[in-house]
């Protein structure tokens, strides 16, 4: 392998983990990670080109020049521009111009220094699963890359101080870099296998290093990787595209769940409930919040108080949301929003309670909430109050609202003697009677609700939602409109259910004396299910993906001082039991000589194949009658120089010694041609294969002491050209 092609690699591969730890965080918009990842392969691929074209000498300062005042407009004329993801964004472009532009091994030290400055940025942007990745990565490699990077630098730094190699020549730079001797699988083993204790110590540090929080460091970033699904208002020509999106929401594990559990729940997860309708959009009449309640971290809801120790607790692991609404399921009774322990001072969520008894929290980062519920033994419904002076919002129709709507409702409902008759049997019509339908053209409709009741009769749930409301006010029985989630799918790895953008759903609430606020879901269950679920091996690997997923964000993302804590005792706990076991009986002793005898054993083996591969070395190069002459012909020409250092003609380290002999043979010096041939015979012998027999060998020491020690005739020689 070419030491330069193994270096540029490794170089090359630094710089991709480090753009892709940024990337993997999600923060950026399409156009910033598409124009990063576009550079980054123009940067790879662009090879010596600005050698070939004088024109772009300063390609790379003109272009950093350009990007940077970018950048700076930007943060001067954006006001949603953040300084954080500015900066970084700058950092990359930096990286890729470094990578399309560099020129010897002071850039690679830059594009590295580079790469391992994204890397801790990507901590800050988001750290999930494909940063663990690319951490990993850069652990693999960086210590190659170090080393490659430190010895081309140095060897470049010898060519430019005019150093010589054994030859007299110059430092060959190019060679070098086209060498296959200096790098083999040796050195590729070992540098690899330095990721081991950088990873332990890096674990060690990671586990034993206080938790602090990183709210400072966050700088009141925007929230650009929340999803978008809920807002204050529904139109019926707008919604119902999310039911074809697989994005993740949220994770939830379930209580008392049988076994083997569902593959699906109907569990509907309530948002946000909006109470006036114009005949076409759902909003809200009131939209104040208000802080809710807390004691002890717990939150009530409709002013009960849950009884934390005997109540089954529902576990939601909520992705960044917009707007950040908490989602709670039927019969909650409170919920304990978790939070981070920490060294330092660490702000906590804070819940928000609406108009409609939604919940929402006041984000503090990207990182999404997690939270607990807690469930009503008894069943109740959350809501059980109404107040008379409210009534009258939830009864408000459509000025412009069709007459045979108010027919249909009577018709559908003339057996019915109660208000929950009542709403069961339009329930129950709106379920058989209607088909669930995307793409309905109601939508387009001036009277959307009147087209979709009498003239296309398909549409998307908050169709169904919005007939059965408005028809139950019809016929006096309060109702607003809710949107949520509805359903998710198990998770064999992880335990838990997942909740998809494709579970957004629509249902109604309606006021029942004696019962509260009661769910109603008129839409067709066989046709509602969700058009974003895969089967088969795909449905597999994303199972294990979140699975792992949530994993590292519980273990690693959301490492704090409660699971720090929680870790040293349980190892502090295990030791003392270890050491109770082993000091108190014999199985301890023995398990002890075990591991000993294990280690003892492995390192012999090592040991062993170390000085196996050392005796195989010796003896390749014992064998190697090239390998012995050039040796012998370098020890033989030293006392050559020395001889002639002695006589006054010393070489140069700079002067090749063929160079230096073919000086003293235009200089007519009377040693010129025994120094000439005895030159030529080191460097036959050095470089040319050529063998140097015992015999050749005295006979060179000869003519060399003979030099050292002249006769008269050389004396006489030697003094004339100074006389």
């Amino acid at each position: 392998m070419r030491f330069g092609l193994v270096h540029r690699v490794m170089t090359d591969a630094l710089a991709v983990l480090g753009i892709l730890a940024l990337l993997a965080s999600g923060q950026f918009g399409p156009w910033v990670s598409g124009s990063l990842i576009g550079g980054l392969v123009v940067a790879l691929l662009v090879r010596d080109v600005w050698e070939k074209y004088p024109a772009l000498k300063h390609f790379d300062a003109i272009t950093l020049i350009g990007v940077l005042a970018l950048q700076i407009g930007r943060l001067l004329f954006d006001a949603n521009a953040n300084v954080l993801d500015v900066v970084i964004e700058f950092a990359a472009a930096l990286q890729i111009i470094r990578l399309a532009t560099r020129k010897g091994a002071a850039h690679d030290q830059q594009v590295i220094v580079l790469a391992l400055l994204h890397l801790i940025s990507g901590t800050v942007l988001g750290g999930g699963l494909g940063y663990g990745l690319c951490f990993l990565g850069v652990i693999i490699v960086a210590p190659g890359a170090l080393v490659l990077s430190h010895l081309r630098r140095e060897v470049e730094g010898n060519y430019r101080q005019g150093a010589r190699d054994r030859t007299g020549l110059p430092v060959d730079v190019p060679r070098i870099l086209r060498s296959r001797r200096v790098v083999g699988r040796t050195f590729l083993g070992v540098t690899c296998l330095l990721s081991v204790p950088i990873f332990v110590f890096t674990a060690l540090l990671f586990v034993l290093f206080p938790r602090v929080g990183l709210s400072l460091l966050l700088l009141n970033r925007g929230h650009s990787g929340r999803v978008i699904g809920f807002s204050g208002r529904v139109d019926l020509g707008e919604v119902g595209v999310l039911r074809s999106d697989p994005t993740l929401v949220m994770r939830i594990e379930m209580p008392n769940l049988p076994d083997p559990p569902p593959a699906r729940i109907p569990l509907h997860l309530r948002g946000a409930a909006l109470d006036a309708y114009d005949g076409r959009t759902w909003t809200q009449t009131e939209t104040w919040k208000r802080a809710a309640e807390n004691e002890a971290g717990i939150v009530p809801i409709d002013d009960r108080w849950p009884d934390s120790k005997l109540d089954p607790v529902m576990r939601v692991d909520l992705e960044p949301i917009d707007p950040p609404v908490l989602f709670l399921p039927p019969y909650a009774s409170g919920l304990r929003l978790r939070t981070r322990a920490t060294v330092g001072p660490e702000p906590h969520a804070m819940a928000f309670k609406g108009p409609e008894g939604e919940l929402r929290y006041q984000p503090l980062d990207d990182r999404g909430i997690k939270y607990d519920i807690f469930l009503s033994r008894k069943k109740s419904p959350t809501f059980r109050k109404l107040p008379s002076s409210e009534r009258w919002k939830y009864l408000t129709l459509p000025r412009n609202m069709s007459d045979r709507i108010r027919e249909l409702a009577a018709t559908w409902t003339i057996e019915a003697k109660t208000p929950l008759e009542r709403a069961r049997s339009i329930e129950n019509h709106l379920r058989t009677e209607y088909r669930y339908d995307l793409a309905s053209p109601s939508g387009k409709d001036p009277q959307p609700l009147d087209h979709f009741l009498f003239e296309s009769k398909r549409g998307h749930c908050e169709f169904y939602s919005t007939a059965m409301a408005v028809m139950l006010r019809t016929l006096d029985v309060p109702t607003r409109n809710v949107t949520g989630f509805v359903g998710g799918s198990y998770n064999r790895f992880g335990k838990f259910y997942a909740v998809r953008q494709g579970d957004a759903h629509s249902w109604v609430e309606a006021w029942i004396d004696e019962y509260g606020w009661l769910t109603f879901d008129p839409t067709p269950p066989a046709d509602a299910a969700p058009k974003s679920e895969i089967v088969g091996v795909w449905a597999y690997l994303r199972d294990l993906i979140e699975a792992t997923s949530q994993r590292w964000d519980r273990h690693v993302v959301s490492y704090d001082l409660s699971q720090q804590v929680g870790l040293l005792n349980s190892l502090t706990s295990r030791y003392r039991r270890g050491g109770s076991k082993s000091d108190g009986g014999p199985r301890g002793r023995v398990g002890l000589f075990v591991v000993a005898g294990i280690v003892a054993a492995a390192g012999g083996a090592a040991l062993w194949m170390r000085r196996k591969k050392q005796r195989a070395a010796t003896a390749s190069r014992s064998a190697d009658p090239r390998s012995a002459s050039a040796l012998l012909a370098t020890a033989l020409y030293e006392a050559l120089d020395a001889a002639m250092s002695a006589r006054g003609v010393g070489r140069s380290p700079s002067v090749p010694p063929l160079r230096h002999a073919q000086a003293l043979v235009s200089m007519s010096h009377p040693l010129a041609e025994e120094v000439l041939d005895l030159t030529e015979i080191y460097i036959a012998a050095r470089f040319g294969g050529v063998v140097i027999s015992d015999e050749d060998r005295r006979r060179f020491e000869r003519r060399v002491k003979a030099i050292r020690q002249p006769g008269p005739q050389h004396q006489q020689a030697a003094a004339a050209p100074a006389s």
